[in-house]
């Protein structure tokens, strides 16, 4: 029997360190090892496996590193949440900064109510907006039975953990951890692919334009520079504008910028 988890880390790295998100992505890959049956998604093998990041509210009474942003992930797994717990803390511990205050939140995807789901998207969506306190988390995870844990420092990351757990239910949070490979290189600065081959090559469910409209499968798209994805509508989408061609003056699709990604 598989189970579908959502897992969040948050506040593990410090300037110089491995940061959180290769981190989480190091978690993940250690429970589908370790799993006899795993999966990342519906397509099981076909669509890549996506690291979400969620930003939080930046203030001078949060310690963060650098940004304050937590990293989750979702997986089918035959694991028990004992051993997931277990691999999980193992390698925070291992893999932590010295100086970071590590929190993890773990739960049962389906196992939660709708009301359940509504107060946790509700304290990730104040998260970006407000200071929130450990004594909050812990309430709330009682409640909604998430399991969430501090391993060092403060514990301040149960908060984001937490947090980064309501904003991937919300389905409209937070950037894919990396770039999108495309094959790009110094050789090969940029790329002309349609909607059709982005998404078959990348793993991805569509490209959307910076207005919240879905591209056809035959529009072309100039691919440059930092190529990176969202998650907008339960879905794991490549963010597209349109600029003028400097030859012709046609439009052209090219990959948002990173001023673009920023309300992700």
């Amino acid at each position: 029997m598989t189970t579908t988890w959502l897992i969040c880390i948050d506040d593990t790295d410090d300037i110089g360190t491995k940061g959180t998100g290769e981190i989480a992505e190091e978690i993940m890959h250690l429970i589908m090892a370790k799993s006899v049956v795993s999966s990342v998604n519906e397509h099981k093998v076909k669509r890549a496996t996506w690291v979400t990041r969620h930003q939080l509210f930046v203030h001078p009474d949060i310690p963060y590193t650098s940004h304050n942003s937590a990293m989750c992930f979702e997986l089918e797994s035959d694991l028990s949440l004992s051993q997931i717990k277990q691999l999980c803390i193992a390698h925070l511990v291992a893999e932590s900064a010295a100086v970071a205050d590590p929190g993890l939140a773990i739960v049962d995807k389906h196992a939660l109510t709708a009301d359940d789901c509504h107060q946790l998207i509700g304290f990730g969506v104040d998260a970006k907006q407000m200071v929130k306190t450990k004594n909050e988390a812990y309430q709330l995870a009682k409640t909604v039975n998430v399991d969430l844990s501090e391993h060092g420092g403060t514990g301040q990351g149960v908060i984001g953990a937490l947090a980064g757990i309501g904003l991937r239910l919300s389905g409209n949070d937070g950037r894919l951890k990396g770039q999108v490979s495309v094959g790009l290189s110094a050789e090969i600065p940029s790329v002309l692919l349609s909607v059709d081959q982005i998404t078959e090559q990348c793993g991805l469910d569509g490209v959307m334009d910076v207005n919240g409209q879905m591209l056809n499968g035959n529009e072309q798209v100039l691919l440059s520079g930092k190529v990176k994805a969202v998650f907008h509508g339960h879905l794991f989408l490549l963010l597209a504008y349109q600029v003028p061609d400097p030859k012709t003056g046609a439009l052209q699709w090219c990959n948002a910028l990173r001023q673009q990604l920023k309300k992700y």
